[in-house]
């Protein structure tokens, strides 16, 4: 399994503010931190290594441009970066019905790290699968930064442009929509 740990937040606090100095070295030391969630999000939300390189190239160049000024992240670093980056996908590929999820087990993390998306050991990866990919894509976005890209809820309501109530909700119905999905089956057999 593919898990990627994301940079310490009192760190990132460190390097927004020289960001937002103008030092352009840290804009090298964000690149080597966040080049991979990054590369990650937009590969699954595109399907494609070239588009999401692409996207992730467009982050930077926008973070390069912005540095000192006042478009430049103030409060969030990591949630500037992904709605940077979800706003350049929506761009650029417009917004796809359904996330394609090939390889689930590049962003999901290990069952026994967070509670909230236990999944019972019993169910095959197959199964999974093919239940997020029934999941409406607001239900597999909102999983895949709260729990593959491990972001918070105020980060990722930023990211997805709404509020934090908005995001548990919609983080509820997406887990709710899931166990039923994979659970029915069972119950059916049983």
């Amino acid at each position: 399994m593919f898990l990627i740990v994301l940079p310490d937040v009192t760190t990132d606090d460190m390097l927004l503010r020289r960001l937002q100095r103008g030092d352009t070295a840290a804009v090298i030391e964000t690149y080597e931190r966040y080049f991979a969630p990054l590369y990650q999000y937009a590969r699954l939300k595109l399907g494609s290594r070239d588009a999401a390189q692409d996207i992730v190239s467009d982050v930077f160049v926008k973070l390069i441009e912005v540095i000192g000024r006042p478009g430049a992240p103030r409060l969030n670093l990591r949630g500037w970066l992904f709605s940077v980056a979800r706003h350049q996908i929506s761009r650029e590929y417009g917004d796809a019905p359904t996330l394609p999820l090939e390889d689930v087990e590049e962003w999901m993390p290990a069952p026994d790290s967070n509670p909230e998306l236990r999944l019972n050991e019993s169910i095959p990866l197959e199964r999974v699968q093919h239940a997020l990919r029934m999941l409406a894509a607001d239900h597999q976005e909102v999983l895949i930064l709260r729990f593959g890209q491990r972001l918070s809820m105020k980060e990722t309501a930023d990211v997805m442009g709404k509020s934090v109530s908005a995001i548990k909700s919609l983080q509820f119905r997406a887990l709710d929509t899931l166990r039923l999905i994979l659970i029915e089956p069972e119950a059916q057999n049983g």
